[in-house]
């Protein structure tokens, strides 16, 4: 695999983002340009960065250039063509939610893999379709290009049968009901970065904090997915920007038996109007609820904190033990409030904070004699969907 570059896609509802990766020496990854399209289908726009963060291109779009995710493809193959004229696209990664129970690894894209993952529209409709959408928009317009399928809950396999089961009658596991995980990508990318930035952890029980709009808890041994917070569907677990978290489903029950809420209106509840938002009344930007007066944010920011170190504790018990702290995605990486105020929760396991180092933002933010260390990890999965998409077509 000599020379060019690999495209990576994360096609949404209503945004697109896209990153180029160019093979330097050794065919070594290197980032040349960050890229997003918003506001597909009402009020479009382009941003693109290249690798040290300074803007290429920030601009709006006329509503009818960017319709559908297909067009947001093709405008941003015409930019990049622009921006890199004569560079060969080896081939393009896809970061697809879900890969269900069959797919413990990336794949390339062919009929019978883009069918499979069709079927599986139902246990992620708000992203599947939309992933899917990009790949086929390449197959038709770039039929040759290899594309590869990265899945978000394909680090998860790994876990055992007793993690993955609901206690429900055995023919809805068979048919697909059971606890997938999501954010593997960035969990993989972490647990490939700590032999590296913590290697006294590496491999022992490591808690990662996956803490962004989306977040997540997953427990790794030996740099394997052992347990994750996110279950069925990326609602689960701990709360987030504008989901909920875990929710008894007697909650549910009642909306739709006794107030009559629709299923379309019970989505639109759980996936944009719940969470931080949802609880505050005012934003689901952590940022902004930690610089507001109202108690309404700091009730938010209060119950985000108690829940997340109630959910360590959780995978603390199916570690048997922690050895690492791993904190990593938007608000882990820049919170230095959230990082402390969390070790301090979880002092008990034996973690105890180096403020100064904190304040820094790491990479280890525990004090000299903590039992259990404490690490700030960026994740990257634009990285690890390109490492993988250049192992499968090398």
């Amino acid at each position: 695999m000599r020379g060019g570059s690999i495209l990576v896609v994360n096609a949404g509802s209503s945004s697109l983002k896209f990153s180029l990766f160019r093979l330097g020496e050794a065919e070594a990854l290197q980032l040349a340009v960050r890229g997003q399209i918003d506001g597909i289908g009402s009020r479009p726009s382009l941003k693109a960065k290249d690798d040290a963060g300074s803007t290429l291109d920030a601009r709006d779009l006329a509503a009818s250039e960017i319709r559908e995710v297909k067009d947001a493809i093709a405008l941003a193959g015409a930019w990049l063509r622009g921006q890199f004229p004569g560079e060969p696209l080896l081939a393009v990664g896809h970061r697809v939610v879900h890969g269900g129970a069959d797919y413990s690894r990336p794949v390339l894209i062919d009929e019978t893999v883009y069918d499979a993952l069709e079927l599986l529209i139902p246990l992620a409709p708000l992203h599947q379709p939309h992933n899917l959408a990009a790949i086929r928009a390449l197959r038709e317009t770039r039929p040759e290009l290899p594309q590869v399928a990265c899945f978000d809950t394909a680090f998860h396999r790994t876990h055992s049968q007793l993690d993955d089961l609901y206690a429900l009658p055995r023919e809805y596991y068979e048919a697909g009901v059971r606890r997938y995980g999501f954010h593997g990508l960035s969990y993989e990318y972490v647990a490939a970065a700590l032999p590296q930035v913590a290697p006294e952890i590496a491999d022992g029980r490591v808690i990662v904090a996956h803490l962004g709009s989306g977040a997540s808890l997953c427990a790794l041994r030996a740099g394997q997915s052992r347990h994750s917070t996110m279950g069925f569907s990326p609602l689960d677990g701990i709360p987030m920007g504008t989901r909920p978290g875990c929710i008894d489903p007697g909650v549910l029950l009642h909306l739709v038996g006794q107030r009559g809420m629709t299923p379309a209106a019970l989505e639109r509840l759980l996936y944009k109007e719940s969470g931080l938002l949802g609880l505050s009344g005012i934003s689901n930007d952590m940022r902004l609820l930690l610089e507001s007066p109202d108690p309404r944010a700091r009730l938010a920011v209060d119950y985000f904190v108690h829940y997340v170190a109630k959910e360590i504790g959780g995978l603390a018990a199916v570690l048997g033990g922690v050895d690492g702290l791993v904190f990593t995605a938007g608000i882990g990486e820049n919170s230095a409030e959230i990082r402390a105020r969390l070790v301090a929760a979880c002092e008990w396991l034996g973690v105890r904070l180096h403020v100064d180092a904190n304040a820094r933002g790491g990479p280890r933010i525990s004090a000299a004699g903590s039992a259990v260390s404490a690490w700030v990890v960026p994740t990257n999965e634009e990285l690890m969907i390109a490492r993988h998409t250049q192992r499968l077509v090398a």
